[in-house]
């Protein structure tokens, strides 16, 4: 069979067993074997539900099926990995958190981001009736390894960042100018729902590292890279840098990665309904981290690794009817390949909301402003710490700035 003919088979697989999952009847798992006959390689489709497995778990799981199966082949009995904390102990030890005093005491930290202005994306307010999943659109972009090689390692390096600090402030840059263009708002603060890994280590004694389950934490930000200099009409030089160094102090003031807004949100009686209540963010930012992209020579080699077709059919699928969380979703992934590494960012928004130039012009601000910060990283001016580099010491930015300029 073609390659092309293998991914429409395993396609059309996928669209009709994943509708026999339900969560309802305890139906979380579906497994269908691909038979390409006895020279070469078979396929595996496993659909797993969400409620049962989140981007960590299939790294769990494909680790274990490989362990499994060698097991087996040389006759010997399968036995995996020992996980550290369960996933029911996690759950009872979560409902424990969303009550404790530290805990109800982020709750003023999260309506104060809550309270950011949000001036409308679109030309109206999400409507949970009309902006359903079947009705999203995608626009798919990919930032050149003359880029993205830089922007994930050099700019990073030099401030002391994480990635996803980098791409922040570039995007409430980009989403500050495109608001402003279209008349939209001036401020520089820009409302965003953020989502993370869940696996933060909250609790003394758990290990999380090898337990299936849905972790994924949602919480809100308020990402402000500040005003431009007088005069300057695109940030450019040390105003990037300054942008960057707020930004980074703003992610990072935000205890244990923000999953105390679900814990407050979702499992805590007194605040959760207020918290209900108020408008959650219209746009939403998920970096996914780093992967090695697909190869088909690695796929053969490895008959556990994820095939070629994999970034063809797997990831999509869930229920149509669905209230999209934002108005306007970006994810994002760092793909290493033959060629060097290459950021993909992936948009997402409700049909009815926007149009395709509209996200495009967008996408295009924030690649701009990628591109200007790793130029820029690239001067021997550039870089610096901020206050959370020395947390064991007290300094503004202004003293370190300073401190750092007298050591040049």
């Amino acid at each position: 069979m073609a390659q092309a003919d293998l991914i429409g088979v395993v396609a059309d697989a996928q669209t009709r067993v994943q509708t026999q999952l339900s969560p309802a009847d305890g139906d979380l798992v579906r497994a269908v074997w691909f038979d390409a006959g006895p020279r070469r390689p078979g396929r595996l489709l496993l659909l797993v539900h969400h409620l049962a497995v989140d981007g960590v778990s299939w790294r769990v799981l494909q680790e274990d099926l490989k362990s499994a199966w060698q097991s087996v082949a040389a006759g010997e009995e399968p036995r995996p990995a020992p996980v550290g904390t369960s996933f029911r102990r996690w759950s009872g030890l979560l409902a424990e958190q969303a009550t404790s005093p530290a805990r109800t005491g982020e709750a003023e930290l999260w309506h104060s981001v809550l309270a950011t202005p949000d001036p409308l994306l679109g030309t109206r307010p999400l409507d949970p009736r009309r902006d359903v999943a079947d009705s999203a659109r995608q626009l798919t972009l990919s930032l050149p390894h003359a880029v993205a090689e830089p922007l994930l390692g050099r700019v990073p390096a030099v401030f002391n960042a994480a990635v996803d600090e980098v791409l922040l402030t570039a995007l409430a840059l980009a989403v500050g100018r495109w608001r402003s263009e279209r008349g939209l708002g001036e401020g520089t603060a820009v409302l965003v729902g953020l989502e993370g890994h869940g696996r933060e280590e909250i609790v003394d004694g758990t290990d999380l590292s090898r337990t299936v389950g849905w972790f994924t934490s949602l919480y809100p930000v308020a990402v402000d890279p500040g005003a431009l200099p007088e005069g300057e009409a695109w940030p450019g030089g040390p105003a990037l840098g300054d942008a960057l160094k707020r930004v980074k102090e703003q992610l990072r003031a935000i205890p244990d990665k923000g999953i105390g807004y679900g814990l407050l949100r979702h499992l805590n009686p007194d605040t959760g309904p207020d918290l209900a209540r108020r408008p959650e963010p219209q746009l939403g930012f998920n970096y996914l981290g780093r992967f090695d992209a697909a190869d088909a020579e690695a796929a053969v080699a490895e008959d556990w690794a994820a095939p070629p077709e994999a970034t063809e059919t797997l990831g999509s699928g869930g229920d149509g009817a669905r209230p999209l969380p934002h108005a306007l979703g970006l994810s994002t992934v760092a793909q290493d390949g033959p060629d060097g590494v290459r950021l993909v960012a992936i948009w997402s928004w409700p049909g009815e909301l926007f149009e395709e130039p509209e996200v495009q012009e967008l996408a295009d601000l924030w690649f701009r402003t990628l591109s200007d910060l790793a130029e820029y990283a690239e001067r021997p001016e550039a870089g610096g710490l901020t206050p959370s580099d020395l947390s064991l010491l007290d300094f503004s930015q202004d003293e370190l700035d300073e401190f750092e300029s007298d050591l040049s």
